[in-house]
C-alpha cells in the first residue's frame, strides 16, 4: 500500500499548472464571446478583469488550505475541515455539479466543431467519439494525461497568437494602426455596473482550473509546496490568456452584430478575422484544446466523486476503490464518460449557466472557511496582518462572490437549487439510513 502511495505522487509543478490550464480551455474565451459580450454589451474584456479580480481573492483562500493540508478534494475538503462535515457535504455537492458538467462542455464544444470541419458526420457521433476517447485515456495514470495536456494546449496558444496578428493586420488596415492602440474594448461609453457583474458571473467557470489542480495533490510532488504555487499561477495564467484574447476580439467585434450566431460565435469569428484556410486550422487546434480541457475535467471529476465515495457519500465499494493495476478511479471515470453522452441533447449556453452556480458556491464556502478556521478556530486574531488575512480579506472575497451569485441567469439559480434539493434529499436519506442501522445493531 504504501509503495502504491510513493508512485502515485510523480506530477510536477509545471505538469500540474499544465493540467489546470488544460481545464480552463483557453480558447473557451472565443465560444463565451458571444453570450458575455451581449449580457455586458460589449464589455468582454472588463468582464474579464472583474472576474480574475474575484477568483485571485478565491484562490489565495484555496493556497492557503492547500499549504497546510496534503488532502485532495478541494472545497469540500476544505469546508469539512473548517466547518463540519455537514457543510462539506453541501458545499461538495454543489461543486460536483460543475465538475460533472465541464467535461460534459468539452464534448458538445468538440461535437460542434466536429461537426463544422466534417458536416457529413452527424453532430452525435462526433460526441459519442470524442467522449469515449477522453474516456479510455482517463483509465490510464495521471502522468500520460499531464503529457498529452501540454501537447494539446500550446499548439492552441501558438494559433491564438497569429489570430490576434490577423486582428492587429485587419484593423490597422481598415481604420489605421493607432486604433488597436484604443480603450475601446475597455470602455465603449457605457458605464452599467450590472451588466458587468452579471458577465462575470458567467465567466467564473472559466476559471475552475485552479480549484481542479487541488484535486490533484495525492498525485503531486510536495504537494504543500506545489500546489498552493499552482493555484495562484493557474488563475494568473488562465487570465492574462482569457484577458489579451477577449481585448482584440472585442476590438474586432465591437458589438454581436455581425454574428449569425452569438451562442456559438467561434467559426464566425475566425471566418472574418483569417478566412476560410485559417477558420479550419484554427478549428483544429480548437479540438485540441478542447481535448485537452476534455481529459482535465474528467479527471479532475472523477476523482472529486472517488473522493467523495471514501467519506461514505457514493458506493465506497465502487467509487472509493483505486483500479489495482491502472491505479486510477476506474468506475467513477466511466460514470463521468455515461455523463458526458448527455452533450448530445443540450446547448452550450444553457450548460455553461448551470456550471457558475456550484463554482460559485465552491468559492464562497472557501473563501468563508479560511475565516472560519483560522480566525474562529486557531483563534489567529491578533496584529494587523492577522486581521487582514484572517478576517477582512475572506470576507471581502465572500462578498464579492455572493455579489456574483445573485447576478446569475434565472434558469441558472433555479436548476442549481433543485440540484441543491437533490443532495439535501440524499442527505438525509442517508442519516435517516444510518439511524435505523444504529437501531438494528442495538437489538
Amino acid at each position: 500500500m504504501k509503495r502504491t502511495e510513493v508512485s502515485l505522487k510523480s506530477l510536477s509543478l509545471w505538469q500540474v499548472i499544465m493540467i489546470g490550464v488544460a481545464y480552463m480551455t483557453p480558447m473557451v474565451v472565443f465560444d463565451t464571446f458571444g453570450i458575455v459580450s451581449e449580457v455586458t454589451e460589449g464589455r468582454v474584456p472588463l468582464a474579464y478583469i472583474l472576474a480574475l479580480f474575484a477568483m485571485l481573492l478565491t484562490a489565495f483562500s484555496y493556497a492557503r488550505f492547500s499549504r497546510i493540508s496534503e488532502d485532495s478534494g478541494s472545497a469540500y475538503n476544505y469546508t469539512a475541515q473548517s466547518c463540519g462535515a455537514k457543510a462539506g457535504f453541501f458545499v461538495g455537492w454543489c461543486s460536483l455539479l460543475d465538475y460533472i458538467l465541464l467535461p460534459l462542455v468539452n464534448a458538445l464544444l468538440a461535437g460542434i466543431y466536429l461537426e463544422a470541419v466534417i458536416p457529413s458526420v452527424p453532430y452525435w457521433v462526433w460526441v459519442a467519439l470524442f467522449t469515449g476517447i477522453v474516456t479510455l485515456i482517463n483509465c490510464f495514470r495521471i502522468n500520460f494525461l499531464a503529457n498529452l495536456s501540454l501537447l494539446f494546449v500550446l499548439m492552441p496558444l501558438l494559433l491564438m497568437v497569429v489570430f490576434i496578428y490577423l486582428v492587429i493586420q485587419g484593423v490597422g488596415s481598415e481604420q489605421g494602426y493607432a486604433h488597436v492602440l484604443t480603450l475601446a474594448p475597455l470602455f465603449n461609453g457605457d458605464t452599467t455596473v450590472l451588466p458587468l457583474i452579471a458577465g462575470a458571473s458567467i465567466l467564473c467557470f472559466s476559471f475552475l482550473g485552479f480549484d481542479a489542480v487541488t484535486t490533484l495533490a495525492h498525485e503531486t510532488k510536495d504537494p504543500k509546496k506545489n500546489i498552493p504555487r499552482a493555484v495562484l499561477l493557474t488563475t494568473l495564467v488562465g487570465g492574462a490568456i482569457f484577458f489579451t484574447a477577449s481585448w482584440f476580439i472585442q476590438l474586432y467585434f465591437p458589438s454581436n452584430v455581425r454574428f449569425n450566431k452569438p451562442d456559438e460565435a467561434l467559426p464566425e469569428i475566425v471566418l472574418y478575422v483569417g478566412g476560410a484556410l485559417f477558420q479550419a486550422v484554427f478549428l483544429c487546434a480548437q479540438i485540441m484544446n478542447t481535448f485537452a480541457s476534455g481529459l482535465a475535467t474528467h479527471a479532475s471529476a472523477s476523482r472529486l466523486i472517488h473522493i467523495m465515495a471514501k467519506d461514505g457519500i457514493f458506493p465506497k465499494a465502487t467509487f472509493g476503490q483505486l483500479h489495482t493495476k491502472l491505479g486510477t478511479p476506474l468506475y467513477a471515470v466511466l460514470t463521468i464518460g455515461l455523463i458526458s453522452l448527455a452533450a448530445i441533447f443540450l446547448e452550450l449556453a444553457t450548460v455553461v449557466s448551470m456550471i457558475s452556480f456550484g463554482a460559485l458556491i465552491a468559492f464562497t464556502a472557501v473563501n468563508f472557511s479560511v475565516f472560519a478556521k483560522f480566525y474562529l478556530r486557531d483563534k489567529q486574531t491578533q496584529g494587523l496582518k492577522n486581521k487582514f488575512f484572517n478576517l477582512i480579506l475572506p470576507l471581502l472575497s465572500v462578498t464579492v462572490m455572493i455579489g456574483l451569485w445573485v447576478n446569475l441567469e434565472r434558469n441558472a439559480l433555479m436548476f442549481g437549487c433543485s440540484w441543491l434539493a437533490v443532495g439535501i434529499a440524499l442527505f438525509i436519506y442517508k442519516r435517516l439510513k444510518r439511524q435505523n442501522i444504529v437501531i438494528e445493531n442495538a437489538y
